[in-house]
């Protein structure tokens, strides 16, 4: 009789940890149609939610960032940046800071870079306001410390550089466990490193600004986002 017992606490047990690990580890949303999830910490851009799509418009750079401050995760996203003449530019900022300068909030931290140049280094791994660029390296704007512990992949290779798609719907996978953190594009894997200056902070959607907006007050010049989720592992 006990060990029927004991079999059916087993399975009650089994039951209850799968479940709370399956809902721990699912994907959550961070898009709906009242941007509830975000926060506008800056001036001079706006975001809107259109047919499931997140669009943003800036005159400078700026980042609409989460609300919630995530540690270890994998966040996937789509991103299409605008067929425009002048300047386009965007990134996801993750694990990211709030500090307050002489003109406001700003955010600062990880970087994964949308880079549609012909440099092409999207899924570049830069460190916004502070460190610059750390994946690949730049020849003037790069200034890895003692905290930029490894870089698995230091080359980078015509499959990385090849990766994203310009004009079309390009998905971004983010993972961060720990101090290890690695950066998908289009499922190529463009950055793998090992970094301790943070351990957690916002996520942040960019917009790098438009001339355009500023002398017009228009501009076509529109980043989108789509399907943005985030499984928390811890």
């Amino acid at each position: 009789m006990n060990s029927i017992l004991n079999y059916f606490l087993l399975i009650i047990a089994l039951t209850i940890i799968t479940s709370c690990a399956s809902t721990k580890l699912k994907p959550k949303n961070l898009l709906n149609e009242n941007l509830s999830q975000f926060s506008n910490v800056y001036e001079y851009g706006s975001a809107k939610y259109v047919d499931g799509e997140l669009v943003l418009e800036s005159t400078k750079n700026w980042f609409f960032v989460t609300k919630k401050s995530y540690k270890d995760f994998v966040l996937t996203a789509e991103v299409m940046l605008p067929d425009v003449k002048e300047y386009s530019n965007s990134g996801i900022l993750f694990r990211g800071q709030l500090q307050q300068g002489p003109k406001g909030t700003v955010a600062i931290g990880y970087q994964a870079e949308v880079d549609p140049s012909d440099r092409k280094w999207s899924g570049g791994f830069y460190d916004q306001g502070r460190r610059k660029w750390l994946h690949p390296l730049h020849k003037t704007r790069s200034n890895p410390d003692e905290k930029f512990i490894k870089n698995f992949i230091p080359k980078w290779t015509d499959e990385m550089a090849n990766a994203y798609k310009h004009l079309e719907w390009n998905r971004y996978r983010i993972e961060c466990r720990g101090n290890e953190i690695k950066i998908f594009v289009n499922d190529v894997l463009t950055t793998h490193v090992l970094d301790s200056t943070d351990s957690q902070g916002v996520i942040g959607l960019q917009h790098h600004g438009s001339k355009k907006l500023i002398e017009t007050g228009k501009t076509d010049n529109l980043i989108r986002f789509r399907n943005v989720y985030i499984t928390e592992l811890n």
